[in-house]
């Protein structure tokens, strides 16, 4: 458990907070590229506490200020865009994407807008998301070139949940919390078709759950009996190990944590960017190789698919998609769990190891250093590979190897003296008929 002090550290995210100054040391997705055009050039954007607008020039050129203007507070989303720059609809102070005011039309002194600084932030377009830098101009690191966002040969698939309503750091515990599939997941799917079959005998009607099939998960995926887990801290973060029991057991490692917001499983990209305290935007990054593995000189930006409500228009939460099942652990933790009251276990270990780590990286900021996962080298941001630190199993095709999109590293090399794995007892979530 934590005390409510470190508590506090870890989920504040506002400007000024030692979580939210960590946080401002990355580059945070905010929209997706497709989402501004002509017709609708800017965006309200909340993150990290910030209330922003987003926009887009005739150009093509992208801004990112506060939301309210500098002169009496009126919100610039209803502004003009004038030649790169974003003017006020009340007044017409005139700002340009550093945030410079270049014109006050009703100001006799011209020097009088030389003392006006308004808000802005520096944008990076990369594999159909726009990326936002909140930090400090001169510590400004490379937009990170991960995989699913590098990769040529394939087609992005961008997708956003309702928004989250509860701390991000609930949502990012979770990328560690390697048990919960099988309870959470598996579980809840089993209960749902037993009781579709139930009305069904019974002579009603109804469609199974969402990504379902009677026996899909039993022995394989998520569905296989647990018999060891485990937690290794690697280069962007930590990464899982499991062996499965079950007819078709096996083992494997993957499903990275890649520091400080993100969860990288399969051919998916998850981020968990902070609004403020008490709500989470998630995006998810999908990516589908070539058949024929050719690549893609110029992609279009991928429209942004917003997923359908998880949850129900009495205020349940919807339970049959992995993504509802999540959403409804992590909400009803409440907006920012009280972590002084937890009992945490050997299978938790996970989430003490990021929590650590977090702490860790935060009083880093705190002394003035750098935290860890930063990139500064274009040569290394050419692709940072992510799939290499997952086996071939987790990824569900050999392509990515054969291919050569991504070299796959052995388990001797993912893994080292730091890797603590566990057994899991027979019960519940092993059963004693599991021999294997």
């Amino acid at each position: 458990m934590l005390s409510q002090a470190d508590n506090e550290l870890l989920t504040r995210v506002g400007p000024g907070t030692p979580c939210g100054e960590l946080l401002r040391r990355y580059w945070h997705p905010m929209a997706g590229a497709g989402e501004l055009n002509a017709e609708q050039p800017k965006k309200r954007i909340k993150i990290l506490g910030e209330e922003l607008v987003l926009f887009k020039d005739e150009k093509g050129d992208y801004g990112l200020v506060r939301e309210h203007c500098s002169h009496r507070g009126t919100s610039l989303y209803y502004g003009f865009i004038e030649d790169g720059c974003i003017r006020c609809a009340y007044h017409g102070w005139l700002y340009d994407k550093t945030g410079r005011c270049v014109e006050q039309p009703f100001e006799p002194n011209p020097k009088f807008r030389e003392h006006t600084a308004h808000r802005a932030y520096p944008v990076e377009k990369l594999g159909g998301l726009l990326f936002a830098y909140l930090g400090p101009a001169e510590k400004k690191p490379l937009v990170p070139r991960w995989d699913i966002l590098a990769w040529k040969n394939g087609k992005r698939t961008i997708l956003r949940q309702e928004v989250l309503n509860c701390n991000w750091l609930q949502a990012e515990e979770n990328s560690v919390d390697i048990v919960h599939t099988y309870f959470l997941h598996v579980g809840t799917l089993r209960q749902r078709a037993r009781m579709q079959k139930k009305r069904s005998l019974e002579g009603s009607r109804g469609d199974p759950p969402l990504g379902w099939r009677p026996g899909a998960t039993d022995q394989v995926g998520f569905g296989r009996p647990f018999k060891k887990y485990g937690f290794q801290p690697f280069e962007w973060g930590i990464v899982k190990t499991w062996v499965y029991g079950g007819e078709k057991g096996s083992e494997g490692w993957g499903h990275p944590l890649v520091f400080p917001n993100m969860l990288r499983i399969s051919a998916q990209l998850h981020w968990r960017v902070p609004i403020d305290d008490e709500h989470t935007e998630i995006f998810v990054v999908h990516f589908k190789l070539n058949e024929d593995g050719r690549e893609i000189e110029e992609e279009d930006d991928p429209p942004v698919e917003t997923m359908a409500p998880l949850v129900l228009p009495d205020g349940e939460h919807a339970m049959d998609t992995f993504f509802s099942h999540d959403k409804m652990a992590w909400e009803t933790q409440g907006s920012i769990v009280d972590r002084s009251k937890e009992h945490l276990g050997e299978s938790d270990r996970g989430i003490i190891l990021f929590r650590k780590m977090l702490k860790e990286q935060i009083e880093i900021v705190q002394r003035g250093g750098e935290p860890r996962g930063l990139v500064r080298d274009p040569e290394k941001n050419k692709c940072i590979e992510l799939a290499g630190w997952q086996n071939e199993d987790d990824l569900r095709t050999g392509s990515y190897w054969s291919d050569g999109i991504a070299r796959k590293r052995s388990r001797e090399e993912v893994l080292d003296e730091r890797h603590e794995e566990f057994e899991v007892p027979y019960g519940a979530a092993r059963p004693v008929r599991d021999l294997k």
